[in-house]
This record gives C-alpha cells, structure tokens and sequence, in this order.
C-alpha cells in the first residue's frame, strides 16, 4: 500500500482507478489539490496510478460491505467520493444469465452504495460531495449489453434518491454520464479506423471523448463552484446522445 501524508489536504477516494477514466479523475484532482485514495480490484494498477499521483492505493471490491467497512474505519476524514468502477460483459438480453446480470448491478449499483453507506459520516463531517459516473447508456440503451444499460440507468436514480434523502447531511451527489471513450476497456470498438472515422464524422464535437475530457467535470461538481449543484447528471458526450438526427441520415446513405 502506498501513502503520502494526507493532514494539510482534501481527500479524495476513487474506485475503479487502476485505469482509463479513473486513473484520469484521480490525476486531476491530485492537481486540483486533493489526496488522492486510489481504489481498485487490480492492487499492482492501483498502486501504479497513487506512485502516479502521490496517493494512497488499496486493493477492493466495492461490492464487499466487510472490507469497505475495514476501509472506512482507516479513513478519518473524506471530502469526495467518486463511484467509477464498474462492470459491462456483453450479453443479449434473452439469453443472459441471472447471475452476469445480478453481478453487474452488484458493481454498478450496490458497489456505489455501498461505499455511500460506509463513508457518508465522513462526507456529511466534511458537506463533502459524491460523484457517480453513469453512461449515456442510462439514456439511451445499448442493445447486447444486457444489465450494463439498466445497472447506469438504476445509478443515476441512486444519485438522485440520495441528493434528495440525504440532503440534510450537506453531501452534493451528482452524476456524469459519458458517452464513447478511449480507454483499455473500449479499445476494440475504435480499433477500425474507417468505422472510428464514420463514428467521429456523426458527433456534433467530431471526436471520440479522451478520459480527461470526463475528469476534468470532476473538479467543478465537487468544489465550491458546484456548491449548488445536486441531484444532476452532466452527459458528456460530444453531443452523442443528442445525435439521433444525423445517425437516422447516416444509416439511410448506407
């Protein structure tokens, strides 16, 4: 486990952190001025992203209540949580096992509680701030992506349900829901570069989204500037999912 001292800083704990966006979200706010607390199920990728960032890394799974307790107990005081990790298996949607799709929303959606749940003494010490990262999948669903779509739909709802439940404590939740990112996970979808280029033609903004371009929303939701921001969702998406226009021209020229 790396440390650095946390006493004169803010602290951040992000899961799913190893890589892509998470990696990326941790890396800001280092910058933004945070200590970062680097969470993932991959111990040598956590710890690589803290050596990165000057942080704490901690091997978990966000779904385990034993070992998020044990980890709460170790952490005296938190300003932020971000909810990043999550699963997303293919599978149609007839044909999906029970259990993939419980699995899912056992990451996606109780993993996020469950973290909620064990620091929110902390965060309501702190009128802190939590960050859920949705996907545009909860706004528009991903066919063969069978739980992953209702797992991020069910997310933002928690967001909501807790802005609106736990509003006493003086905790701002919020959701981000990005659209298409180049990440490790997502590396196979951009891999054509004639399909990459078809897809980059049809979005208002041209591009793929980077894992920065998500991270660097991070630091407005849960600072002083969003002080009266809660219960919302940020897509940032390029313009993806107000695109349905253009595909429909797209697909009649094909």
């Amino acid at each position: 486990m790396t440390e650095t001292s946390t006493s004169d800083r803010p602290t951040a704990l992000v899961t799913g952190a190893g890589r892509g966006i998470g990696r990326a979200i941790v890396l800001r706010l280092a910058r933004e001025g945070y200590a970062p607390i680097v969470v993932d199920l991959d111990a040598e990728a956590a710890e690589k992203v803290a050596a990165e960032a000057g942080g704490r890394a901690v091997a978990l799974d966000v779904t385990d209540t034993d070992a998020v307790r044990e980890l709460a107990a170790s952490v005296p005081n938190l300003d932020v949580l971000v909810n990043n990790a999550g699963i997303f298996p293919p599978a149609p949607i007839a044909e999906v096992a029970l259990a993939q799709f419980r699995a899912v929303m056992d990451v996606n959606v109780l993993g996020p509680l469950n973290l909620i749940q064990c620091f929110l003494p902390q965060l309501s010490a702190a009128r802190g701030a939590v960050v859920n990262i949705a996907s545009t999948a909860a706004k528009a669903p991903v066919p063969g992506t069978a739980a992953y779509s209702p797992s991020k739909a069910a997310l933002i709802s928690l967001t909501k349900l807790c802005a609106v439940e736990l509003a006493s404590t003086g905790v701002r939740f919020n959701a981000i829901g990005p659209g298409g990112v180049q990440t490790e996970g997502t590396a196979s979808v951009s891999a054509d570069p004639k399909r990459e280029a078809r897809f980059n033609e049809l979005l208002p903004l041209g591009r793929r989204a980077l894992p920065d371009d998500i991270a660097d929303v991070v630091p407005f939701l849960v600072g002083s500037d969003g002080r009266y921001v809660t219960g919302q969702v940020i897509y940032v998406d390029g313009g993806l999912t107000e695109s349905t226009i253009p595909f429909l021209q797209a697909a009649q020229r094909i």
